[in-house]
Formats: structure tokens, C-alpha cells, sequence
């Protein structure tokens, strides 16, 4: 190759050495499903093990001797046949579903927020949604375990108890497939990835958390009618 002064020269082979990138740099090139990727499951995880810390809690409450010597004292019993005797419905269920329709009337805000642009509140009413889940699932196991335990075994394939109580865990496991579809919509709209125009994951996850509490009140219903 000639240079401008007319001497050649060969042009050198050393090749560049690329600096090395910084974790700043590395984030910046990652898609936007892998940066999201590491919140979800960080929030994933802790409202679940929010939920197993409030019923391990409720758990040791419910085993106090305070409690105990309160539930002891029941009132008389109506007789029953042998073959069946009628299942008492805890208490707790009562406070999940409060806790229930409070988290299925803040994500109805959070659509209404969101299609306003009134992107603050819309991110509370998340918020208040996902305490209100999280608290839901840590009591329901509660629940669970207190209507479980006063299945008998040798019923348990004739009994409605154990019908109910199988009905209810199935139930839970779904609602836990909704809370995570709720952490997921909650972190995309702290990335800004929902406006007035682009919302539709919002209400389907909106959608999914009524049909829930409608699926949970017929549960309800055949729990009473077991309980008579």
C-alpha cells in the first residue's frame, strides 16, 4: 500500500484486542424478556414464601393452648348417622375471601387507572393486589390444613370433606398460577410496558382473578351444604 509521500508500507495485522464489557453494558444488551426475567422470579419467590410464612404463623396460633381450650368448647352436637357426619367450616376461609375480593377490586382499578394514564396509581393498585393474593394463599393453606385435619380416614373416599377439601386445594393451586401472573404484569408495568393503548395482559390477568372468585364462591356454597 502507498502512502501519501509515496513510500510503501504494510499495513499491520495485530488485531485489536476488545475491552472487556461491564455488567452495566451486559444488561444493556439483553433482550427485554431476560431483564425482566430475574425480577419475576425474585418477586415470585418471595411472595410465596410471604404466604408460607402467614400460614406456618396462623398454624402455630391455631395450636396455642389459648386456641385450643377455645375450640374445645363447641356447644352441643346434633347426632348424626355414622356414615357421615357433617364437616365444620374454618373460620380463615372467611378472611381469604375478603382478601379475595379486595385484590379482585384493585386490579379493576388498576385497569381503570391504566387506561386513564394515571400510570402512579395504576402501579399501587398493583401493588395492593398482589398483598391482598399473597395474603389470600398464606391463610387458604391455613384453611386447608385445619380442614384437613378433621377428615377421617376411614371417609375419606365417601366423604364430602375430603371432596371439598380436594376441590379448595385445586382451586389454590390455580389462584397461585394467577399471583404469578400477577407478579408478571406488575413487573412489565414497572419497565413502563403498559399505557391507555397497550393493557390487554392487565385485564386478561383481571379476568382470570374474577373468574376465580366466582369458581371460589360456588366452593363456598358446596361447602355449606356439606356442613348441614
Amino acid at each position: 500500500m502507498r502512502s501519501a509521500d509515496g513510500y510503501f508500507f504494510r499495513p499491520s495485522r495485530v488485531a485489536q484486542i476488545p475491552m472487556p464489557l461491564t455488567l452495566a453494558d451486559k444488561i444493556s444488551i439483553m433482550p427485554r424478556s431476560s431483564k425482566l426475567a430475574l425480577p419475576f422470579f425474585a418477586l415470585s419467590v418471595l411472595l410465596l414464601a410471604t404466604s408460607l410464612g402467614v400460614s406456618s404463623l396462623l398454624n402455630h396460633f391455631a395450636a396455642s393452648p389459648i386456641f385450643h381450650s377455645a375450640r374445645l368448647d363447641d356447644g352441643p352436637h346434633h347426632s348424626v348417622s355414622a356414615s357421615y357426619e357433617p364437616i365444620q367450616i374454618p373460620a380463615a376461609f372467611a378472611a381469604s375471601t375478603l382478601f379475595l375480593f379486595c385484590g379482585s377490586a384493585a386490579l379493576s382499578r388498576a385497569v381503570a387507572f391504566v387506561k386513564r394514564e394515571r400510570q402512579r396509581l395504576f402501579r399501587r393498585a398493583l401493588g395492593a393486589a398482589l398483598l391482598a393474593g399473597t395474603l389470600f394463599v398464606g391463610v387458604q393453606f391455613h384453611a386447608l390444613s385445619q380442614l384437613v385435619c378433621q377428615l377421617v380416614p376411614d371417609e375419606v373416599p365417601t366423604g364430602a370433606g375430603a371432596f371439598v377439601a380436594a376441590v379448595a386445594a385445586l382451586h389454590a393451586m390455580h389462584f397461585i398460577v394467577a399471583l404469578l401472573c400477577l407478579v408478571y404484569v406488575t413487573v412489565q408495568a414497572l419497565a413502563d410496558r403498559y399505557d391507555h393503548e397497550y393493557y390487554w395482559g392487565v385485564t386478561l390477568c383481571a379476568w382470570f382473578w374474577h373468574a376465580l372468585g366466582l369458581v371460589w364462591c360456588v366452593i363456598l356454597a358446596t361447602m355449606g351444604l356439606a356442613a348441614l
